[in-house]
């Protein structure tokens, strides 16, 4: 089993990395295999709506968001990291999903999902909600911790001083593990996934 942590700020080693790598070590220790992905540093363009995604599986737009398809196949589960800007997730994460889930939505069905905020001060639980949206519209168990999975400081060392934010992300690494493996065992016993309908399309205006 294997979880992909992702990194949406341009910091690498920053507060998000902190806390992604504090679930990352409760994964480990639960024997769950993890990479963290970096979103990196160079500009991601947000999506054109071309739909070019839907018919090739990739983006016409060659950056990181095809790197992390390729990857994102093979993983298990997933946890987006982003710091707070405004009260949103980074403007490079909210570009990045957008097209990761825009044309590939199927590729998610089913994973596990969490998202994690770093904020100074405020604004984590509405990024929180924002990233949420992503999971919930592409069929993907959302895991939760012991509080909102959310740490505080300005730089990593004080992240490092909010012991309870820390331990939500040990919590949280554990809660992923137990669901990956329960959906392991369930897998192993036969259990199959839901059978799903013919997708309904109802346009307000027609």
């Amino acid at each position: 089993m294997k979880v992909l942590l992702i990194n949406g700020s341009p910091h690498a080693k920053g507060c998000t990395y902190t806390a992604l790598c504090e679930v990352a070590e409760a994964l480990n220790k639960e024997g769950v295999e993890t990479q963290i992905f970096q979103v990196g540093t160079k500009p991601i363009s947000g999506c054109l709506g071309c739909g070019a995604c839907m018919k090739t599986g990739r983006c016409v737009i060659s950056d990181t968001v095809n790197e992390f398809l390729d990857l994102a196949e093979q993983a298990d589960g997933f946890v987006f990291g982003s710091p707070v800007h405004f009260a949103s997730a980074s403007g490079m994460l909210t570009s990045f999903m957008d097209r990761a889930f825009y044309g590939r939505g199927n590729l998610f069905a089913y994973k596990p999902a969490a998202a994690i905020m770093s904020c100074r001060r405020g604004g984590a639980t509405a990024a929180f909600e924002q990233i949420n949206k992503y999971f919930t519209i592409s069929n993907m168990p959302i895991v939760g911790s012991q509080y909102w999975n959310m740490v505080h400081g300005n730089t990593p060392d004080e992240v490092k001083q909010d012991l309870e934010g820390l331990q939500t992300m040990r919590t949280l690494g554990l809660n992923m593990a137990w669901l990956l493996k329960s959906i392991q065992a369930g897998k192993e016993a036969g259990l199959q996934l839901p059978q799903r309908e013919d997708k309904v399309k109802t346009n307000f205006i027609r």
